[in-house]
């Protein structure tokens, strides 16, 4: 079975063309090598309203939602309030394994205030807007991504 999913970075340089979007299409590059079939994609600025909508209208049409920046503590970093407003429940446990192997590496992935958590059956996790980041928080989350969109899903599981 095929899994669908979706990226979207949220950077105010990158949607407005003043930088160039590097952990978006890696966080696309590793999902399709682990085989999910990457339906939507897309860019934001870091304003609140713009990154709910875009994830409401994308759930449902994504097994998964994979969001790229917007974690840390600037003023506009917003991405976690955004998807707080859009799921119906929360998955810590996916936010905090990603701040425990993080800090490993680097001691300030432990500032990232990325969420998890499920809109629908559309599970949709913060990753930070770095190719590190991204690179390690995937890593870790395709260990267990495919069972937990089975779970959310509804797939009877032999436990």
């Amino acid at each position: 079975m095929t899994r669908k999913g979706g990226v979207l970075t949220v950077c105010d340089r990158c949607s407005r063309g003043e930088a160039l979007d590097i952990s978006g299409p890696l966080a696309v590059e590793l999902l399709l090598k682990a085989g999910y079939e990457v339906v939507l994609t897309g860019c934001v600025p870091d304003e609140r309203r713009l990154i709910a909508e875009t994830l409401s209208a994308w759930a449902g049409k994504c097994d998964l939602i994979i969001t790229t920046g917007g974690t840390g503590l600037a003023e506009r970093d917003v991405t976690p309030e955004a998807t707080k407003d859009v799921v119906d429940r929360d998955v810590p446990g996916l936010a905090e394994v990603l701040r425990w192997t993080g800090y490993r590496r680097s001691p300030r992935a432990i500032l990232s205030r990325g969420v998890a958590g499920l809109a629908g059956r559309t599970l949709i996790v913060n990753l930070p807007g770095s190719q590190g980041g991204v690179r390690d928080g995937l890593r870790v989350l395709l260990r267990v991504l495919g069972h937990a969109l089975d779970v959310a899903a509804g797939r009877p599981l032999d436990h």
